[in-house]
């Protein structure tokens, strides 16, 4: 391989977060989630940076895993208050 191509794959490589910051934030709920509200968080589940969610089998309880180096806390805060879901209290 040619230094020069050496070089290239080596700022390519290094041009990448190859760590990301996996958080994880649990909620409770102000109320059980109704089947409209699971709906919009099904589409939440496709925002870039969210790596999966957990409701508790009562639906009153929501974790997300999440990569803090594409989403914020209040981001995903932001799209809970667009999908009606009220949260009570952070958990941890």
């Amino acid at each position: 391989m040619s230094q020069e191509r050496l070089a290239y794959g080596e700022v390519a490589l290094n041009c990448y977060n190859r760590r990301m910051t996996l958080l994880e934030i649990k909620y409770a709920l102000a109320s059980p989630l109704t089947l409209e509200q699971l709906n919009e968080l099904g589409e939440f589940a496709n925002t870039y940076g969210l790596r999966k969610f957990r409701l508790n089998e009562a639906k009153t309880e929501l974790s997300f895993e999440y990569d803090a180096s594409r989403l914020r806390e209040t981001q995903v805060r932001h799209v809970l208050g667009q999908a009606k879901i009220a949260v009570a209290k952070r958990l941890n």
